[in-house]
Parts: C-alpha cells; sequence; structure tokens
C-alpha cells in the first residue's frame, strides 16, 4: 500500500506553488443506499468510504478522469486515506492535464476490484505542489463514492470468524430449523443446516428464510431450495436457495448486506487495517445468536460454550478443504477462549469434550487433546505463552487429515500405500502454521510434528527416537494416543480407559512412561467424561473428581449413549455415596 506523501512548500526555483484554500471538511451522513443511474449504488457511511479509498491506494488502484466528454482515464498515484485530512495525489504521470486541473476542470478517481468498480463524485484539487520534480496535488476526501458491483456474478462469502444464522421454515410451519449464512447475493444464499432440514428441503412449497445478523438485523425473504449437499462427516446438510424477491426495498436491504459482508470480510482479511467492525456484526446486548449450534440442546452449560470453539474448528477444516488458509487471528481468538474456560472450571470443561458427539471426529478429538494437555502443562506450571502455543497447535494439529480422500480415513483396512498417504497430514498442514507468527516454533515442532513420533523410531513423520523427542512431543504422543483409543475409529469400537492405560504401560519402548504414569495420576482410573455403571445397576456420567481421582459428582443416565441434554439427576456427597463404588466403566464414542 502507499505510504503517505507528505506536502512540502519548497522555496526560491527549486519549487514553485500554487495554492487554493482548503474547504472545510464535508459533513458525513448517516448510512444510505439509494441507485445512481439505476447500475451505481451511492455510499456515504463514513468508514466503508475509507475502506473503497484504500483501494484506490493500492498499487495500481487508481485512474483520475476528466469530466470532460470522450476523455481516457489516467494513471494515477493516491496516498493512503488519513482520516479528516484532504487526499493526496502523485499527479507526475500525467503532467499534460495538470494545467488543466490547475484551473479547476472537474475529475473524477476510478477503482477496480474482481467485484466492483469505484468512482468518486466529481472533484477538484485545492492545491498542488512540485516537490523535487513530482507533481503533488490534493482535493476534498469525498463524502460520498459510487460503487458499482458484478452483481451477476457477485456473491458476498463470509470469513472465518463472521457470525449469521438463518432460520428456515415453510410459511406458517412449525418447527423450523435454525442454520449458518455462508454467502449471499441478490439471487441467493448458501445455508448450512442440521440434518432434520432434509425434510424441508424436499417440500413442494416456497420456504421462509429469516436472514439474522448480530446486531438483531433481520430480513424475511421467500425461497426455493435450488440444490443441497449432505455432509455425513459434518452432520449437516449445505443447501443453496434462490430469492423470489420482487419489491426494491427488500433488493435494497439484501445489497446493503451483501456490502457489509464484504467490507467486514475485507477488514478481516487485514489485520493491520484502521477500518473500524461493521456493525452490522456487532452483538446487540441481550440478542439470541442464531445459528445451527446455537438451537442445538447441550448437556451443560459449558459444552454450549465450548461448542463455539467447536463451530471455528469445523469451518476452519472446512475453509482448508477449499484451499483457504489457516486464518491465524481466528486461531489465537479462540485459544484464548478455551484458556479462559479451562480457568474458570477445569472439570466442567474436561466434561464438555464429551459432550460435543454431533461435531466431526477430527474436532472432537481436537478438543479432547487440546484441553487434557492444557491441564497438564497447567499441573505442571508451566509458562503462559507455552500453555497457549500447546493449546493452539492441539487444537488443530490433526487438520491436515481433512485434505485427504473421504476413503482413506473411513476405510477399515489400509495397505502399505495408503498408510503413507495418511502420513502425509502433517506436510499437508505445517505450512499453514508457518502464517501464525504469534507461535512458538518449537512448541508447533514439538506438538504438531512430533505428536505421532514414538521412542523407538516407529512413528512418523520423520521416525524420530527417544533421544531426538523433547519433553512437550513426548507429553502430546501420550494424549494423543489417550484420546484416540477412547474414541471409535472405522477399524475399531472405543477402548475403556483402563484397557487403554494398560496398553500404553506394556509399551515403554515407544511411550515416555513418566508422562503415562503423570496422566493416570491426573486424571485417574475413572475419568471426568466417562460413562460408569453402579452396583445397583444405575448408568452415570463422571463429571467430577477429588484429589484422589474418586468421583465426587455424577450425572444419571438411561442409556449407553453419548452425553445429550436429557441426562437425568445430578448426583453428589451422600446420595453419591449411596450407590455405592462403580463397578465397571461403559466404553462411549463422544
Amino acid at each position: 500500500m502507499s505510504r503517505r506523501l507528505g506536502i512540502v512548500h519548497g522555496a526560491g526555483s527549486a519549487a514553485a506553488t500554487t495554492a487554493l484554500a482548503l474547504p472545510a471538511p464535508n459533513a458525513f451522513r448517516e448510512v444510505t443506499i439509494s441507485q445512481i443511474h439505476d447500475t451505481y449504488s451511492s455510499v456515504t457511511a463514513p468508514a466503508e468510504v475509507t475502506a473503497l479509498l484504500e483501494i484506490l491506494a493500492l498499487p495500481g488502484g487508481a485512474s483520475l478522469q476528466l469530466e470532460a466528454e470522450n476523455t481516457a482515464p489516467l494513471p494515477v498515484v493516491v496516498a493512503q486515506p488519513q482520516p479528516h485530512e484532504a487526499l493526496t495525489l502523485d499527479l507526475t504521470a500525467i503532467r499534460e492535464v495538470v494545467d488543466a486541473l490547475g484551473q479547476g476542470a472537474p475529475f473524477r478517481l476510478l477503482g477496480q476490484t474482481d467485484r466492483q468498480r469505484l468512482r468518486t463524485p466529481p472533484l477538484r484539487l485545492t492545491e498542488w505542489h512540485v516537490v523535487d520534480d513530482r507533481l503533488i496535488a490534493r482535493c476534498a476526501i469525498p463524502a460520498s463514492l459510487e460503487v458499482l458491483q458484478r452483481r451477476e456474478a457477485y456473491r458476498a462469502r463470509l470469513r472465518l470468524g463472521m457470525q449469521a444464522g438463518a432460520i428456515l421454515g415453510e410459511d406458517g410451519a412449525t418447527p423450523s430449523v435454525w442454520g449458518d449464512l455462508r454467502d449471499l447475493s441478490l439471487e441467493g444464499c448458501l445455508l448450512e443446516l442440521p440434518m432434520e432440514a432434509v425434510r424441508l428441503l424436499a417440500s413442494p412449497h416456497p420456504l421462509t428464510i429469516t436472514l439474522c445478523f448480530p446486531d438483531g438485523s433481520r430480513c424475511a425473504l421467500q425461497a426455493t431450495a435450488c440444490h443441497h449437499r449432505v455432509d455425513a462427516d459434518r452432520q449437516l446438510v449445505s443447501a443453496g436457495f434462490c430469492f423470489e424477491v420482487h419489491d426494491g426495498e427488500s433488493q435494497r436491504r439484501i445489497w446493503f448486506f451483501m456490502r457489509e459482508i464484504d467490507r467486514e470480510a475485507r477488514r478481516q482479511a487485514s489485520p493491520e487495517s484502521a477500518m473500524p467492525p461493521s456493525r452490522l456484526f456487532q452483538a446487540s446486548s441481550g440478542e439470541t445468536p442464531v445459528g445451527r449450534r446455537s438451537e442445538r440442546r447441550y448437556a451443560t452449560p459449558m459444552a454450549r460454550r465450548l461448542a463455539r470453539v467447536a463451530g471455528y474448528l469445523d469451518v476452519q477444516l472446512l475453509a482448508l478443504k477449499e484451499h483457504q488458509p489457516l486464518d491465524s487471528a481466528q486461531l489465537s481468538h479462540h485459544t484464548d477462549r478455551l484458556l479462559t474456560l479451562h480457568d474458570e472450571d477445569r472439570q466442567a470443561l474436561l466434561f464438555a469434550t464429551r459432550c460435543l458427539h454431533d461435531e466431526p471426529l477430527l474436532v472432537r478429538h481436537g478438543l479432547g487433546v487440546a484441553v487434557h494437555l492444557l491441564d497438564l502443562a497447567t499441573q505442571y506450571a508451566m509458562p503462559q505463552p507455552v500453555r497457549k502455543a500447546l493449546v493452539a497447535c492441539a487444537l488443530v494439529h490433526d487438520l491436515g487429515k481433512g485434505l485427504l480422500p473421504e476413503a482413506l480415513l473411513g476405510t477399515r483396512g489400509i495397505d502399505a500405500a495408503g498408510r503413507a498417504e495418511l502420513q502425509t497430514h502433517v506436510a499437508r498442514l505445517m505450512p499453514q502454521l508457518a502464517a501464525c507468527r504469534w507461535l512458538m516454533p518449537s512448541v508447533v515442532e514439538a506438538v504438531v510434528g512430533g505428536i505421532n513420533e514414538r521412542l523407538d523410531g516407529s512413528g512418523y513423520p520423520a521416525g524420530l527416537t527417544g533421544e531426538q523427542l523433547g519433553e512437550l512431543a513426548r507429553l502430546a504422543a501420550v494424549v494423543d494416543a489417550l484420546e484416540a483409543m477412547r474414541r471409535d475409529r472405522a477399524d475399531r469400537p472405543a477402548w475403556c480407559v483402563a484397557d487403554a492405560y494398560r496398553d500404553l504401560l506394556g509399551q515403554p519402548q515407544r511411550f515416555d512412561q513418566r508422562w503415562v504414569r503423570r496422566y493416570i495420576r491426573r486424571f485417574g482410573l475413572y475419568p471426568i467424561g466417562v460413562l460408569v455403571r453402579f452396583a445397583g445397576g444405575e448408568l452415570g456420567w463422571v463429571q467430577r473428581l477429588d484429589g484422589d481421582g474418586r468421583p465426587t459428582q455424577v450425572q444419571l443416565a438411561k442409556a449407553i449413549e453419548p452425553p445429550g441434554d436429557s441426562l437425568g439427576e445430578v448426583l453428589s456427597g451422600a446420595r453419591l455415596a449411596a450407590l455405592g463404588a462403580p463397578v465397571e466403566e461403559l466404553p462411549v464414542s463422544a
């Protein structure tokens, strides 16, 4: 981006100056969107005007066109706009029109992106100077800009971290379903919906889609489902809809939403930008968020809060599949969220990792590894920057598997070639983490690069041996293996915890026994999040332990299934003691 050009008032023959009085700054108006010449729309929101002017300030991003008839656009350099200051232009390359401009000839600045064309209203120079043989000029910052979107192909896509929802239902029909908005155009939208939405998509009648934004904005539109795709792993349906929009007011509202989505996406894509956040995406106090996960019922309040981190991982996994980069800012934000949840109630968070059974396996596994690593790192007083890097790396360490063929991940038997391809998931992810400059490279190498290594050199990707593996890699390998064994896999069901402990204790050549024993001491023989049967036949989920690893709180269950919103009574103290000691664990792939 062009740096701001300084204006120098030279002296003597080295500089000639012609100056005009600068007018008072234009008064900013409220947001309005109106059609101009049937094609251009006027942008008057101050923040959005500034954002669009930044496009003109990109190298090669602007042209100058005189208002006189039959004039061609000419190249011009626009400096980075500064609030409440005049706009600075470098006219050196177009000296032939400086005389006309200096005499007050009106002109427009033009710009273009792959989605839109920009132009200012007619402007006039307010002053110009010769500085070191360069022609530097100023004009007032326009109070508005005119934008021509390429409407036929233009879709406003929500970036990772941007939340907007949609409520889908037939006219007057209940129940409706809640989903997530993924993109929006004048013609339609793409929604991600829970699996039960299939019943609505099969309806021959028009559907009502209510778009819902964090600031409380709502817009109900009639639409017809035109295509959908079921994603069994993510337990959702991606559905495209065509709007039946007939009135100009609805079109203007959709257009406004599209522009705000696009502006917020550009702001988030440039963290160094001073552009303020879109008000559309600023949560209104007391506003109930609408989205695919907002409608779900969760076993505990902590599970509902953890679902927001799961949602980030889910969308990040999809973004990687679509060849989009890993979002460093969002990874940092959700890592901080997880650290906060752990500080508030570590045991509630441990149980919550077993309550998100509707999420993809890679998401559930990443959360489980991250929370258990964090808990051990906290117990052994690792520094905060190390803990944050550990958690971040654990959250995403397996997302590279999402870039592999789906058939490879779901197969029951895998040959040597398939195993070799599966092991490439580490190399597929590592380049993405290079953009996360806040991550400690040593932790990335230890967790993402070393979590699948083994002491005897039988691991991957590098076949490192014990003397080459540091403490973090040894710790991560133990946590990762135990978390994986507690969940179903294509070739086997979930293990009970006691069997998993025995397996790792029986492999001292592969797993660091110090960390295996530390894990067992920390989480106990009946860890938080296991389903146990008591002597009287009662089933209960272990939710809290005492310092010796004995259950102090369980929640009764009626069936051997992952914990949902239909769990029974919570027992502790004398009422829990009346059940006696647990007699067995019942493995559940939660």
